[in-house]
């Protein structure tokens, strides 16, 4: 049987690519937001991050 069949029994199972588009669609705008909102030297400190020689990381 093919997969296609068994999303046929399922009642109202059109509603479940609406729901995901939309809950990406929001995720994206808010990180979309968010990272045109934020503070200049927070994202330079936080785009330096995994290039930071840092001693405390060597000690670990």
């Amino acid at each position: 049987m093919k997969f296609i069949n068994y999303l046929k029994s399922i009642d109202d199972v059109s509603i479940y690519p609406m729901v995901s588009l939309i809950i990406f669609s929001v995720f994206f705008l808010l990180a979309a937001w968010w990272a045109f909102r934020a503070d200049r030297k927070m994202m330079d400190h936080i785009s330096g991050l995994p290039l930071d020689d840092n001693d405390s990381l060597k000690k670990q």
